[in-house]
């Protein structure tokens, strides 16, 4: 999974872009749990299945929930 594919899936979540970050990173905050996380903007460059359950975990959003969106 890529940059946009992850982001088009927090999106329908209610996740939203909250700021940039250093470098190729960006903040995006979980409008219902208040969490947030860290995301690598990668492009099309594919992100390591860690680091996407990371994200999941730091957003509080289930995994089914995400493989749902």
């Amino acid at each position: 999974m890529n940059y946009h594919e992850l982001t088009r899936k927090l999106r329908s979540l209610g996740c939203v872009f909250d700021r940039q970050a250093k470098g190729s990173h960006e903040i995006w905050l979980n409008v219902r749990t208040g969490m947030r996380t860290t995301i690598p903007n990668w492009g099309s460059k594919d992100l390591k299945a860690g680091t996407i359950s990371r994200i999941v975990r730091d957003l509080g959003v289930t995994k089914d929930h995400f493989e749902k969106a």
